[in-house]
């Protein structure tokens, strides 16, 4: 029987050009050996599987290649290229450092660098997971780091870059290793499943990708497990069902949830989710994702960004043209929330449902504020021109069905003489229409007239607010303090206002007087207004405010005062 060989050691690239994902440090080694530039020392960091040993092995290859391509490969056909692959190359020495790292295994190996190599120019050292290496170790390590003899290279590799010396990293030439993309992996899982004669839909590579994390050696494990469980024919739904991995389907329907406000439907949804065995935590990250997908799909330019098959990704196209792009920030604000405090929760599975609820009433709220906006209540100023229009009709209109007319104007009753109450009471035949035609002559013609009508207790502490909130927004604490103040008419257009003392009188008087006469003459329409301040009678002698009514209050009740200033010339203050 035939011994199996995992996929990840059989298409092991034995080139540069069969490297996955990292062709800016294949191509930079490449110049460097074309251009004998090669250093004594390299570092190759980055995550697990993404191609560091690998290439640490086909450069040491390629160094002692007897015959290099035009393109800077290894021939595989000289003695030193036979050797290494057949795992008897003496140049080649591999270093576990998670195993060797003492002091002692670094000086067996300065020892055994003196050596000259066999066959090739170079003895090429690879120590894996150097970050293992004791301090002792890299101490060691050092003098014979940074001179090696000419036929030494080191090549040290590992996943934790932060963990090594910084005397070490100086005598590298560092390259970092990426992750590999989807596309990448995807497009390399095809290349093995059509050597292998696997029949894959491309979903179910994509999704083999997307659970490798960037590693092309995880991507191939997890192939060859997929194979072994449902043989060489692989299908969307067996790798989710085989990796455990919850179906888009599901994000599908529980945004289609969230956009009807169905909040039913959304909680029996997660709960279904969780009887499958799948982790709350895990669902918010995938509905995070899905609803993150869903914004970079809103624009064909970011379409690319979707790491997903184009099966999957029309789906995303199709529902993102349902989604209010003020849906998906709200939604990816409040997934967020859940994703950060869901392992301090104490109740997780209730604290990812409320999060459900909140995402399922983003639209619910939306339409409640808008109809919140349409039905708002009035502002101070717009009753009170309302108000004014209203009586404008009064006036001018007359109750068709009586015949009766307007007074003419040359009469003694006029509009200026009576107010609309007191002619309401005297002209019971006077009513109101159904429209008025505002451009109409006879409404212009007497506009003059109307701007100058009375108004009552209740029209002027409706302008008087509205003036109060044009200081909302520079100054809140007076315009609460204008707002609670409560001016008086001392007759048909003589407005007055009482302060407590002469200092505020005066402080109004300088800062908002005129402002004052000029906002209630345009909200009340009437331009003969007039406005006065004066002092409280019943505050004016009893409340000192000032430094000299404070002086002569305390000097009323002790009479040495007076004197004690003016002997020693003592001012107020």
């Amino acid at each position: 029987m035939e011994n199996f060989i995992v996929s990840a050691r059989k298409y092991r690239p034995v080139k540069f050009d069969m490297v996955v994902g990292q062709e800016s440090i294949t191509s930079t080694l490449k110049n460097a050996i074309r251009t004998n530039h090669l250093a004594q020392a390299y570092l190759f960091c980055g995550p697990r599987g993404v191609g560091k040993t690998t290439c640490a092995r086909i450069l040491a290859k390629t160094i002692n290649c007897q015959n290099l391509t035009d393109n800077t490969e290894a021939c595989g056909k000289c003695e030193s290229c036979q050797a290494f692959d057949s795992s008897r190359s003496y140049n080649i020495h591999e270093l576990d450092a998670a195993s060797n790292n003492k002091v002692d295994d670094i000086r067996t190996l300065t020892d055994q660098v003196k050596i000259l190599p066999q066959v090739g120019r170079y003895s090429v050292y690879i120590i894996d997971e150097v970050h293992m290496l004791s301090t002792s170790a890299f101490n060691a390590f050092l003098k014979t780091l940074e001179e090696p003899p000419p036929h030494a290279v080191f090549i040290l590799a590992t996943t934790e870059k932060q963990k090594i010396i910084p005397t070490i990293l100086s005598r590298c030439q560092i390259f970092d290793f990426h992750r590999i993309t989807i596309d990448d992996i995807v497009k390399r899982l095809m290349y093995v499943a059509d050597k292998e004669s696997i029949e894959a839909e491309q979903e179910a590579l994509q999704i083999i990708a997307q659970k490798s994390e960037g590693s092309m050696r995880d991507a191939l494990s997890i192939l060859d497990q997929i194979v072994s469980y449902k043989g060489k024919s692989i299908t969307y739904a067996d790798v989710i069902k085989n990796l455990n991995v919850l179906d888009y389907e599901y994000y599908l329907k529980a945004t289609d949830a969230f956009l009807s406000g169905d909040v039913l439907s959304a909680l029996l949804l997660f709960n279904d989710i969780l009887e499958k065995g799948f982790d709350g935590h895990n669902f918010i990250a995938g509905l995070s994702s899905h609803f993150r997908n869903l914004l970079i799909c809103k624009d064909e330019a970011t379409l690319k960004l979707v790491e997903a098959g184009s099966a999957i990704r029309e789906k995303y196209r199709e529902q993102t043209l349902r989604c209010p792009l003020n849906f998906l920030y709200k939604g990816l604000e409040i997934l967020n929330f859940a994703d950060i405090y869901y392992k301090a929760s104490k109740n997780q599975k209730l604290h990812v449902e409320l999060a459900l609820i909140r995402l399922a009433t983003i639209n619910t709220e939306k339409q409640k504020q808008e109809n919140i906006d349409t039905t708002k209540k009035e502002k101070p100023e717009d009753k009170i021109l309302e108000k004014k229009k209203e009586r404008r009709v009064e006036i001018k209109t007359v109750n068709t069905d009586s015949g009766q007319t307007p007074k003419p104007e040359s009469e003694p009753e006029t509009a200026k003489s009576f107010s609309i109450k007191d002619r309401l009471k005297k002209k019971d035949d006077i009513s109101l229409p159904d429209k008025v035609d505002e451009n109409s002559e006879e409404y212009s013609s007497d506009n003059q007239q109307i701007d100058e009508q009375e108004f009552g207790e209740e029209e002027l502490m409706d302008a008087w607010k509205s003036f109060g909130d044009t200081l909302k927004s520079g100054n809140p604490r007076m315009s609460s303090i204008i707002k609670a103040m409560k001016p008086g008419i001392e007759d048909e257009t003589n407005i007055v206002l009482e302060l407590s003392n002469k200092a505020q009188k005066d402080y109004f008087d300088q800062k908002y007087k005129k402002d004052v006469i000029d906002h209630l003459k345009k909200q009340l329409l009437n331009s003969k207004i007039q406005f006065r301040t004066r002092v409280s009678e019943k505050t004016e002698n009893s409340t000192p405010y000032t430094d000299e009514e404070k002086y002569r209050h305390m000097a009323d009740k002790n009479t040495s005062l007076d004197k004690l200033r003016n002997e020693f010339g003592l001012e107020y203050d």
